[in-house]
């Protein structure tokens, strides 16, 4: 069947049309048709600059991400939109051979955008209209099955993370006898590292900024470095121990871990170290506190800015906290704690790897259909 396969330039296939800006007044949340950005789907509106089916590739910003639409819509001044020949090709097919090209890597400039012409220069491989159709039907079966699986996957995902923080809630607002209420201020020792941050170096000294700082975990990337030799006389407001809370003061606000390495680190930009009398209150326990919805509340209650909402240390250290006044229950409910969220990790990674292998498999097929193998 792939003798029946003509070499062609997608220029030969189809044009890109540029779209056109469409004013701010007349975009919004509702509106009869969809207004496409580089990204896909920004708004909505009553108005429409193309009358028909069409496939939406981002010129400007999202360089090359491809969208397919088969209603009225506006394509943005930051797209392209395709015209074609509806007598020899057909719309899903182009659009699954569009998704095929790695446009994104044809993106130059500052400011990444595509030149139509470097796409028109892709050399692809086209069957005539019925075996293109005959594909799109197995295509379509096959992709929607996929949705559905992955949709089913995702949910799963959230519905694991969701247990646990209804058991992280359940676990800060049903308290037993025996806990005690102070303030974050009263209870703990901060550490205060926001402010300038140190020269960068390629390597040397890993630097932890609130960029690293995840709800409940540090994460490598970013990767930063700062030279060994300016340690002594950056790390002057106090020396961080493994264990100690890392809490960010703002973009974003309140992500909660712990310092995972007894290394020496370097710490800058929205970070405050939490320490605490491990005789009194428990590191860890203090991490999952801090996790928790109550505390999440009552820290961004106190959280201030317009755009980006942070939280001023003196404000910061008026926070109502209450733990177990008995170390040993603190350690008892963070054993169970860590058992939880050991559980959720594990089936977060068990669907995490069916959406991989999902997404995977729709690029296996793409692969096949357009080297003729379906």
């Amino acid at each position: 069947m792939k003798a029946l396969w003509e070499s062609k330039r997608v220029g030969d296939v189809l044009s890109l049309e540029y779209g056109k800006p469409l004013d701010a007044a007349d975009r919004g949340a509702e509106g009869q048709y969809p207004v496409y950005g580089a990204n896909g789907e920004k708004d909505r509106s009553d108005k429409f600059y193309v009358s028909g089916p069409s496939i939406i590739v981002g010129r400007k910003g999202s360089a090359g991400e491809v969208n397919l639409t088969e209603e009225k819509f506006w394509p943005l001044d930051v797209t392209y939109f395709a015209t074609f020949d509806e007598q020899r090709y057909e719309l899903r097919f182009l659009y699954y051979l569009l998704t095929t090209l790695d446009l994104p890597s044809l993106a130059r400039g500052v400011k990444p955008g595509i030149n139509r012409n470097d796409v028109y220069a892709q050399v692809t491989s086209v069957p005539p209209l019925p075996e293109q159709q005959r594909i799109v039907g197995i295509l379509d079966e096959a992709f929607a099955g996929i949705a559905t699986a992955k949709a089913n996957a995702e949910k799963n995902l959230r519905n694991a993370r969701a247990i646990f923080e209804s058991h992280l809630q359940s676990v800060f607002t049903q308290q037993g006898e025996g806990w005690v209420e102070t303030t974050l201020g009263e209870a703990i020792r901060f550490i205060d590292y926001r402010g300038k941050t140190p020269a960068k170096t390629e390597e040397g000294l890993r630097l932890i900024t609130a960029k690293n700082v995840k709800m409940g975990y540090l994460q490598e990337a970013p990767m930063e470095f700062v030279a060994p030799e300016s340690y002594d006389g950056w790390m002057t407001r106090g020396i961080p121990r493994q264990g100690d809370v890392l809490f960010t003061t703002e973009a974003p606000l309140a992500n909660v871990a712990q310092l995972d390495t007894a290394e020496k680190v370097v710490f800058a930009q929205r970070i405050i170290i939490m320490q605490t009398d491990e005789a009194q209150l428990d590191r860890t326990f203090l991490k999952y506190l801090l996790l928790s919805q109550p505390a999440q509340q009552r820290i961004h209650a106190n959280g201030t800015g317009a755009t980006v909402q942070g939280i001023k240390a003196s404000l910061l250290k008026t926070v109502a906290i209450s733990f177990p006044k008995d170390v040993g229950t603190q350690r008892a409910i963070v054993g169970k704690l860590d058992a939880f969220i050991a559980e959720t990790q594990r089936l977060a990674s068990i669907y995490e790897q069916k959406i991989a292998a999902l997404e995977a498999l729709k690029k296996s097929l793409l692969h096949a259909a357009f080297a003729g193998e379906l």
